[in-house]
C-alpha cells in the first residue's frame, strides 16, 4: 500500500485493441492458466491477483507491493506464452486506481463486450474471481472490488437498456443463419465441442426450429450427455469429417490448439452437396476452422469478430443507454475508490 491508497491495476488485451490472429497467441488453455496462477503466486511484488481469461480477453486485476509489479507480471505472462514483450505491448491495455475499477465494472456489465450487453461475461468474471479465491490470490482489496463490481454491474444492467436486443453470440449466429437459409426447419446442425458457448448456440438453433442436431466432442462422454439433454444425436469426434456433407450448419467451439476443419475437408463435402450452401460458425479461440474454408464456393464462414461486427450495427440505437451506463459506472467506481483510500491509506 502507499500513502495514496492501494496499488490496484488492470493489465490485459481484448478484442478492442487486439486482432483475432493475435488473440489466438494470447489465449490461455485451462492447463496453462493454472500454471500461470502458480507462477503469479511466486511473483513477490503481487499481493493479490485475479485472471480473467475468455475468448475475447486475457486480463489481470492485481494489487501490487510496488510499481515494478506491472513489468514483472507482464514478463511472466509473455514468457509463459512465448511472446515478445514488445509484441504484447503493442496491444495491451493498462489502467490503475479508479480507472481500473471502472474497467472491471464495464466488463462485468457487458459494456466492453463485442456484443454489447451480452450475458455470458458476467458469469465469466464470477468464475475468474472464484478461481482466484480458490488459488488463494485474493485479499481485502480484490475481494471488495470484485464484490462491489458485481453489484454495480447488476444495477447497470437492470437500470439501463444495454442488455436489450440480440446480445448473445448464440442469437446473433441464429439470426445470421436465418438470412442465409430463410427457414431453419429443414436445417441439420452439427455442434463440435460440448462447452457452454456451443451448448447455448445449439439451443438457440433448436428454439428457432432447426430440424436436427448432432453433437460431437473430443470427450465422448460429454458429447453423449449433451446429446441426451438436447434430444440430439452423438457422433464420434474422429468421424465427423466423413459426415460434413450431411449438415447445413456447423457450429465449432472446441478447445483444440489448431484448426480441426481444413479446406480439403470442406471441399470434399461440397462436391457431395450439389450446390447446397454450408454455413460455418467458428466460436473457438484459437480458431477451429481454417480461414481458407471461406474461399470455397457456396460456403459461408463467420468467426467471433464477424459476429461482433454484425452486432455492432445495432449499437447506434442504444447510444443513450451506453452513455447512461458510463455515468453510473463512473459514480460507483469513484465511490468505491474513495472507500478503498479510507481503508488502506
Amino acid at each position: 500500500m502507499t500513502p495514496h491508497g492501494p496499488l490496484f491495476f488492470h493489465l490485459g488485451a481484448s478484442h478492442q485493441t487486439t486482432p483475432l490472429a493475435h488473440r489466438e497467441k494470447l489465449a490461455l488453455p485451462p492447463e496453462r492458466a493454472a500454471e500461470l496462477h502458480a507462477r503469479l503466486a511466486s511473483v513477490g511484488v503481487l499481493r493479490e491477483v485475479a485472471l480473467l481469461n475468455t475468448c475475447n480477453r486475457v486480463e489481470f486485476y492485481a494489487v501490487a507491493a510496488d510499481a515494478d509489479a506491472l513489468v514483472r507480471l507482464e514478463n511472466a505472462f509473455c514468457e509463459l506464452q512465448s511472446i515478445a514483450p514488445a509484441d504484447f505491448a503493442a496491444f495491451r491495455q493498462h489502467t490503475a486506481g479508479p480507472e481500473a475499477i471502472r474497467h472491471l465494472i464495464a466488463v462485468a456489465a457487458g459494456l466492453e463486450s463485442q456484443l454489447l450487453g451480452e450475458n455470458e461475461i458476467f458469469g465469466q468474471v464470477k468464475v475468474a474471481y472464484e478461481a482466484a479465491q480458490s488459488a488463494g490470490t485474493t485479499g481485502p482489496v480484490l475481494n471488495r472490488v470484485f464484490q462491489k463490481a458485481f453489484q454495480a454491474a447488476k444495477h447497470i444492467r437492470t437500470n439501463t437498456g444495454i442488455s436489450g436486443g440480440q446480445v448473445s453470440t448464440a442469437n446473433v449466429a441464429v439470426e445470421l443463419a436465418l438470412t442465409i437459409f430463410g427457414d431453419l426447419t429443414k436445417a441439420r446442425v452439427l455442434l463440435l465441442g460440448a462447452g457452454e458457448i456451443g451448448e447455448k448456440t445449439a439451443k438457440a438453433f433448436l428454439s428457432r426450429g432447426a430440424a436436427a442436431l448432432t453433437v460431437s466432442s473430443r470427450t465422448a462422454e460429454r458429447a453423449m450427455e449433451l446429446a441426451r439433454v438436447l434430444d440430439a444425436t452423438a457422433l464420434p469426434f474422429e468421424h465427423f469429417h466423413n459426415h460434413l456433407e450431411t449438415f447445413d450448419i456447423v457450429v465449432s467451439a472446441t478447445s483444440a490448439p489448431d484448426a480441426i476443419i481444413l479446406p480439403a475437408h470442406v471441399s470434399t463435402a461440397m462436391r457431395k452437396r450439389r450446390a447446397r450452401p454450408l454455413f460455418f460458425i467458428d466460436l473457438a479461440l484459437p480458431r477451429d476452422i481454417h480461414t481458407g474454408v471461406a474461399d470455397l464456393e457456396n460456403v459461408f464462414l463467420y468467426n467471433l469478430d464477424d459476429l461482433g461486427k454484425i452486432a455492432a450495427q445495432n449499437l447506434a440505437t442504444r447510444e443513450a443507454d451506453v452513455a447512461r451506463a458510463r455515468v453510473l459506472i463512473a459514480e460507483k467506481a469513484d465511490a468505491l475508490w474513495q472507500q478503498l483510500l479510507a481503508r488502506h491509506s
